[in-house]
């Protein structure tokens, strides 16, 4: 089955599509950097770089996708306006975020390229927003169900990836529309929680600045600061809870921080929500859970590496980064998709 996304970033949740019949025809992506990750993981892409709004670029993406004979749309648009971690907080300043709104555009290739199947991935808040349309303001559903009622199946639910047999606890709204005549089931919860022990527990132990024989397996470099208030924190445990070593400015006074900064990952769970920052060590719950050690202080005080991100993201090992991608520009993507084999398994159903 062929397919077209928008919104693409760098392909990261399409990983495994491959494997179980789907080609990737037609693609867009705003950012140069990322239109480029996702040119190099699916070379026989048709890839549209720029505004999805510039009415060529729209033009373009719809004419190659009836020309492939696109069956199945996928659609992530930009989140950032629906996200706790952004800066709309409430549903007035939602609506003032023009990236809320470019679910329309999804809208328009979905009158034009008509598929069987159409996948839109969004954050749970998403659920929230209420849209103009007729006349009337409906939440996403309901306008989906008043646009495409007649023709398609409008279902949707919100899932947890730790649920599905990923080590990381992710929650993503997925909306399936599909053709009255056509079955697409959810896919079943996986019988075991995954935990980080499961995930990277065999990567050996490395510090700030080190590096490993795995490949992307090397630990990012951090301030002597840092490294000294994270080697006295214990696993799953915030640095603010050090009784001598916590953060702290320069004048010796304890700062201000939330009860999950500067804080480790617990072994026995999966991982919390990876996001763009993971990078900082000061993020929320972004720091390896450590070893206990003779001195008693925790090993590998630093942020994960990409290898060990990769894994909680089941990304494959052998993951084709392209050699020019940047440490923090791989980082993001991983932060910015929904798990692959989620969407893998979302789309097996069909």
């Amino acid at each position: 089955m062929k397919y077209s996304i928008m919104f693409s970033s760098a392909g990261v949740g399409e990983t495994y599509l491959k494997e179980i019949g789907f080609d990737c025809v037609v693609a867009n992506e705003l950012e140069i950097k990322r239109a480029d990750f996702h040119k190099h993981l699916y070379p026989d892409s048709h890839m549209i770089y720029g505004d999805i709004c510039n009415e060529n670029n729209f033009n373009d993406f719809i004419e190659k996708s009836i020309e492939n004979k696109v069956d199945l749309l996928l659609a992530t648009p930009p989140c950032q306006g629906f996200s706790l971690s952004g800066k709309n907080k409430n549903h007035e300043q939602m609506k003032e975020d023009a990236r809320n709104f470019l679910i329309f555009k999804v809208f328009d290739a979905i009158d034009r390229i008509k598929p069987k199947y159409i996948l839109i991935e969004n954050v749970p808040r998403f659920l929230k927003m209420n849209y103009p349309y007729k006349g009337n303001l409906y939440n996403i559903i309901d306008l989906l169900k008043e646009k495409y009622g007649e023709e398609y199946n409008v279902d949707f639910d919100i899932l947890n990836s730790m649920d599905y047999g990923i080590p990381q606890s992710r929650k993503r709204t997925f909306i399936k529309i599909y053709k009255k005549d056509l079955k697409w089931d959810w896919p079943a919860k996986s019988d075991k929680i995954i935990t980080v022990q499961d995930a990277i527990g065999h990567l050996p132990s490395i510090e700030s600045g080190e590096i490993s024989e795995y490949k992307w397996h090397f630990g990012r470099k951090h301030t002597p600061e840092h490294i000294l208030w994270m080697k006295h924190a214990s696993t799953g445990q915030s640095a603010f809870k050090n009784k001598i070593h916590f953060p702290k400015n320069k004048i010796g006074k304890k700062i201000n921080g939330y009860h999950d900064a500067y804080a480790r990952m617990h072994w026995d769970k999966p991982a919390p929500t990876i996001t763009i920052r993971s990078d900082a060590i000061s993020s929320n719950s972004k720091v390896h859970p450590g070893r206990l050690r003779n001195d008693n202080t925790y090993s590998d005080a630093r942020v994960l590496s990409i290898l060990e991100l990769m894994i909680l993201s089941s990304l494959p090992e052998d993951w084709n980064i392209p050699e020019w991608a940047t440490e923090v520009l791989v980082r993001q993507v991983i932060g910015e998709s929904v798990p692959p084999l989620l969407v893998r398994k979302i789309l097996e159903q069909i």
